[in-house]
């Protein structure tokens, strides 16, 4: 399987469906986003049940900022609609065949209920915060 391309108009529906989707988030002018462009488009070729999706930040700078990426290349691996790995950094071959892995042996049971855990003991609001006085 080959690589797509997502959009702000994509990227929701491509990461809130089922199974894996690994988005590499990049860009042409970044060196080591094109050292990792064979790597991941490899990886595809290996993994053809999994959604490989990559984003030109300079073409969607705005669902970049949105999803607050501020260094490339950044992968992130989605699974079932829940991210689970989002970090920068090329990485060689070796180390995201391991993610992939890794992702695929996770009990997505257990995670659901461990989210739903989190958002029941977390504060529905926060209250604001009054500013220090400048005396």
């Amino acid at each position: 399987m080959t690589t797509i391309n997502l959009t702000a108009d994509t990227f929701q529906d491509t990461v809130t469906g089922d199974g894996i989707t690994l988005v590499d988030w990049w860009a042409g002018w970044c060196g080591p986003c094109m050292q990792f462009a064979p790597v991941y488009e490899a990886a595809s070729e290996r993994h053809p049940d999994i959604t490989f999706a990559k984003i030109d930040t300079e073409a969607e700078q705005e669902l970049s900022a949105a999803v607050q990426i501020t260094s490339i290349p950044t992968l992130m691996a989605f699974r079932d609609g829940v991210l689970l790995y989002a970090q920068p950094g090329a990485l060689p071959a070796e180390a995201l065949d391991e993610i992939i892995g890794q992702v695929r042996q996770l009990d997505m049971d257990k995670i659901r209920r461990e989210i739903a855990e989190q958002e029941a003991q977390s504060p529905e609001g926060v209250p604001d915060v009054p500013e220090a006085s400048q005396n």
